[in-house]
Parts: structure tokens; C-alpha cells; sequence
């Protein structure tokens, strides 16, 4: 069993007289630093000179430039993976550095001096913020890289209290297994499940179903999301009493009917792919060249002939509708 941190295990006062410095204010950075405030700790953002600045500066924020970070006793590094290694951040043994995912740590692309912690929110950014707010708090992964104080653990979970990802429960993870499990659903789980959908829309075509009804069973009414809430809220058995008895059977029924397709070998290169560290030097070489074949990627799959797609049939179903 995974051991589990809840809010009676951090306190605070851990980060008692500490100094706490925030790295980038994007999506992440500006909930964090905002929930740190409410919970009454000092915090000073450390930004580039663009919107994110302005931004926290608007926020009530004591901003400066990210080389400032490396005097404070806490720092919590809040950009993107690829760009943490580029950063002008230099550490000592007595301060903690925390990263909000794994990736770094994991495939060794940012390892400074001193205490190493991860506070990986299981939440897009935004929603940290909004669930701290609504006091409902949100789950995390959690993990200490390295202690060389002897008191890593202690400010970490003070740290993950004071976002509020303590409150529905903090799973300790390594930074690799985070790493991988993240990744994993990107590569992993994704395709296959766009697979998938992809081949249920076209046995639905060849039926004569119109591509509107398809997408909307699929994504467009919400009724998929709605499940996927309530199979958080209540459980995958008591939510199966929602759906007629018709559905029921022919759900549970039907198990097993692709078995035969199985994915498990490709899925498990992928996953060694990712855990060797293959992936992350071919993003390496990807951000050297300029990140051109993500451009190519993203033309072909998420273009303009395709987001034209999706906004005409937002602009005729759903709530999007124009009178």
C-alpha cells in the first residue's frame, strides 16, 4: 500500500521564518503563490520581465528576477520541465528546492545542493487555485528526492498544506514513478484511448449515424465528463446504479470482447522508452531543433482545418450556440 499524507501530518510553523521564493507565475505559479498567501506565508515571485510579471505584480506580489530565487530558503520551481535547466538558480545544502513534477529529478536534468522535494498536484493549474478556494483541496503526488537537513520532509509537507494538497490526501511517489506514470498516460493511455474513438466513430459512420450525433455522444454533451465525476465522487459500482438496466448489461456484458487485442507490448516499450530516459533526450534534441517536428505534429493533428472543424460544431451544439 502507497503511504499517504494527509493535513494532521505538516504543520506550518515547519516553515517558520523561512524565506519561500516562487519561480514563474503561469497556470501553476500564480495559484500556488496565491494559496501560499492565504495561508499566511510570505512569498516573493521571481519572473521573466513579460505578462506573468505584470500579472503578479497586479496580484500584490513583491516580484523580481528569477537569480533572486536562489537566496531564499525555500524555492518552489514552477515552469516547464524543459526550461528548469536553463535557469540561473544556484542552491546550497541548508535550503529545499521543490519541483511540481518529477521529470527533472527523475532523468537528472536539474539536481541541485541541498534538500530535494516534488509537490506534484494532481490538478491543471487553474484548478489548484479554485479548489483551494472552495476548500475541497485537491489529491497530490509527494516525495522527498533528498534530505540533507534532516527536516526536507517536514517543510515539504508544509508546503503541500499550505496549497492545500494535503487536504484529500498527498501519495508518496519517487520522482521516476511520477514521472513515468504522467508521461505514461501522455503516450500511453492517450493514443490508445484516440484510437479507440477514432475507430468507434467510423463503425458509427458506416451505420449512417451523422458525425454531430458521434461527436456528441463522445464528448459534446458533457455526458461523459458527468460519469467520470461521479465515478470519482461515488465509485465505479455505485455509479453503474445510475444507468438503466439496459445499459448495465450491456456494459458489463460485453467485457472482454477485446481481449485479443492486446496492447500490453507496445504500451510496455513505450513505458520503457520513457523510464530509460530515451524520451526525454529525444525532447532534448526537440527543444535544440527549434520544437519543429512538434510544429508538424500539431499542424497535422490539431491544425487549423481541424480546430475550424470543432468551432463551427460548437457554434450549432452545445453551449456555444449562436441565436
Amino acid at each position: 500500500m502507497a503511504k499517504i499524507y494527509y493535513d494532521r501530518d505538516a504543520d506550518l510553523a515547519d516553515l517558520s521564518g523561512q524565506s519561500i521564493a516562487l519561480v514563474g507565475y503561469g497556470n501553476q505559479g500564480r495559484s500556488w503563490a496565491l494559496n501560499l498567501r492565504d495561508s499566511g506565508l510570505g512569498v516573493r515571485v521571481c519572473a521573466r520581465a513579460d505578462e506573468s510579471r505584470e500579472r503578479a505584480e497586479e496580484d500584490g506580489f513583491s516580484v523580481s528576477e528569477v537569480r533572486v530565487a536562489s537566496d531564499a530558503d525555500v524555492v518552489c520551481v514552477l515552469v516547464p520541465d524543459d526550461v528548469i535547466p536553463s535557469l540561473p538558480l544556484e542552491r546550497n545544502e541548508s535550503q529545499l528546492t521543490i519541483f511540481a513534477s518529477g521529470y527533472c529529478l527523475a532523468f537528472d536534468r536539474f539536481k541541485p545542493p541541498g534538500d530535494l522535494g516534488m509537490v506534484a498536484p494532481r490538478m491543471l493549474g487553474p484548478e489548484v487555485r479554485r479548489c483551494y478556494v472552495e476548500k475541497e483541496g485537491f489529491i497530490t503526488a509527494l516525495s522527498v528526492e533528498r534530505d540533507a537537513t534532516g527536516r526536507a520532509l517536514q517543510r515539504t509537507l508544509a508546503i503541500a498544506k499550505a496549497i492545500g494538497g494535503l487536504r484529500q490526501g498527498a501519495i508518496e511517489l519517487s520522482p521516476m514513478q511520477e514521472a513515468v506514470l504522467d508521461l505514461a498516460v501522455e503516450q500511453v493511455l492517450s493514443p490508445a484511448l484516440t484510437h479507440v474513438n477514432a475507430s468507434f466513430v467510423r463503425v458509427m459512420l458506416e451505420q449512417g449515424i451523422p458525425l454531430e450525433a458521434v461527436l456528441t455522444e463522445l464528448f459534446l454533451s458533457g455526458e461523459v465528463e458527468r460519469t467520470y465525476r461521479l465515478l470519482r465522487e461515488e465509485g465505479f459500482s455505485k455509479q453503474l446504479e445510475h444507468h438503466s438496466p439496459t445499459s448495465q448489461y450491456g456494459q458489463l456484458a460485453r467485457r472482454g470482447s477485446f481481449d485479443s487485442l492486446d496492447f500490453i507490448p507496445r504500451m510496455q516499450e513505450i513505458v520503457e522508452e520513457i523510464r530509460s530516459g530515451r524520451f526525454a533526450d529525444t525532447w532534448d534534441a526537440e527543444q535544440r531543433s527549434n520544437y519543429q517536428h512538434l510544429e508538424q505534429l500539431k499542424e497535422a493533428h490539431a491544425g487549423p482545418a481541424i480546430r475550424a472543424m470543432e468551432d463551427d460544431l460548437r457554434r450549432r451544439l452545445g453551449p456555444d450556440i449562436e441565436d
